[in-house]
Order: C-alpha cells, then structure tokens, then sequence
C-alpha cells in the first residue's frame, strides 16, 4: 500500500515539474505510468490524468499570476478554444478502442 502510494506521488511530483516547467499538461507522462504502473485502460488512464493536469495546471497559473507572467487576454480567449475542442476530443474518445488509442499515442 505505502508502495502504491509513493508511485503515485512520484508520478505525480516528476510530471508536476515537467508541467510548470516547460507549460505542458503532462499526459505524455501520466497516461503511460497510469496504464503501465496501475493497470488501468488507455481511456481510463487518460480520464484520470485529465483530473491530475487540473489540479497542477491550477497550482502552476497561480504561482506564474503572482510572477505577473500571464497574460489573461490571450489566456481567456485561447481557454474558449480550448473548452469547444476538449469538449468534442472527449466525445471522440469514448468511440476510439483502447488498441487504437495505444498505437495513436506510443
């Protein structure tokens, strides 16, 4: 249990630098250790990195705000882009097969 637990803070930790550093989601990481480490579906992997990227992107604009790094024009109307084109990405993924997800994204 304690074993499951350090490798979920670990995956979460490493993919947490990676996406303050270089402004990436992280999926590239979390999804691969999801299904590999934790034997769960390519969908599953992907829904359950989706809440993981939430709560880092959230931490990570916080601390770029009070950089005063952001600029929230820009962010707001990429951000609207962004919810039509995950909304339709969502309902593509649940059409998509595991098998062809994998072969997709390795």
């Amino acid at each position: 249990m304690a074993k499951d637990l350090l490798k979920k803070i670990g995956i979460g930790f490493t993919t947490g630098i990676l996406c303050g550093l270089l402004a990436s989601g992280g999926g590239l990481i979390l999804v691969p250790c999801i299904a590999k480490y934790f034997n769960k579906s390519e969908k599953e992997s992907r829904t359950t990195s989706i809440f993981c990227i939430l709560i880092m992107v959230v931490t990570s604009i916080i601390v770029y705000h009070n950089l005063e790094k952001t600029d929230f024009k820009i962010a707001i109307y990429s951000a609207i882009g962004g919810v039509i084109g995950s909304t339709i990405g969502t309902k593509l993924l649940s059409k998509i097969s595991d098998k062809i997800l994998t072969a997709i994204f390795i």
